[in-house]
């Protein structure tokens, strides 16, 4: 037996039973279509791995809680989108539920507290929707798109004490509402200029010497001097980039260009 911390997602078919009393067959194709076209690839894309299947539920393991979320949210919004122009009574709609935590790993099973947690998480959550634990949200916070609705403690079914749980929206307006309300301080991308640009990077100091970070800077500086001198018909737009991008060493791509 080996133990590990991973992310747990256990998944179901809400009000399965009803739907194949109304119509075993339809309910059946239209799950396995889900499973190979939707929800089997998009955990493979996000490096999941499913341990089990269980009629309409599946227990599902990644390394990772954004991983895992991101996951989710993929799959109930391609559900959502399939489900347009279904009937309310014959749609498959999955409940997912998303934990963090210690798991035994023996004979490609998975077991222990981890893995109950996320089941009942799962039991929880609402037709199409997504339930977290606490500890997954600490993880994923500030990492999705996706906003966080605190369900507060919850008494789930032969868990001990009660669990702080999490509603993970899937709304695809979830973009636009980080973007204008939550987050309205935060600058947003510069409109690509009219011109060529060029932006020069600070360099880093490999040495072990803090009075070359001096020099780096210096360097930078005749750089952005030399490139910002007249050139013939078209001269470059330079981007002066602030001191301080050097502390969060940004990559090229997320430099404005």
């Amino acid at each position: 037996m080996e133990r590990r911390l991973a992310a747990i997602l256990a998944a179901d078919v809400a009000g399965y039973s009803l739907l194949m009393g109304r119509d075993e067959e339809g309910t059946l194709t239209q799950l396995k279509a889900f499973r190979k076209t939707l929800v089997d690839p998009t955990i493979a894309a996000h490096r999941g791995r499913i341990v089990k299947t269980t009629g309409d539920g599946m227990l599902v393991e990644f390394a990772s809680a954004v991983d895992a979320a991101r996951c989710a949210v993929e799959i109930q919004r391609g559900v959502a989108l399939e489900n347009t122009d279904v009937p309310q009574q014959a749609k498959i709609e999955f409940r997912i539920g998303i934990h963090v935590g210690d798991i035994i790993f023996d004979d490609n099973d998975i077991f222990g507290d981890g893995v109950n947690i996320a089941a009942r998480l799962e039991g929880i959550a609402q037709p199409g929707g997504i339930c977290i634990s606490d500890d997954a949200q600490r993880q994923i916070r500030g990492k999705l798109d996706s906003p966080f609705e605190d369900m507060g403690p919850q008494h789930l079914k032969n868990i001990a004490e009660p669990m702080r749980a999490w509603r993970l929206s899937v709304d695809a307006k979830s973009v636009e509402y980080l973007s204008t309300e939550r987050f309205a301080g935060i600058a947003q991308p510069l409109a690509l200029p009219d011109k060529p640009s060029i932006a020069v990077l600070p360099f880093q100091n490999m040495s072990s010497d803090p009075e070359q970070d001096y020099f780096a800077d210096g360097m930078v500086e005749d750089i952005i001097t030399a490139l910002s001198r007249p050139v013939p018909k078209k001269p470059p737009r330079i981007l002066r980039l602030p001191f301080i991008l050097e502390k969060w060493r940004l990559g090229l791509a997320d430099c404005p260009r």
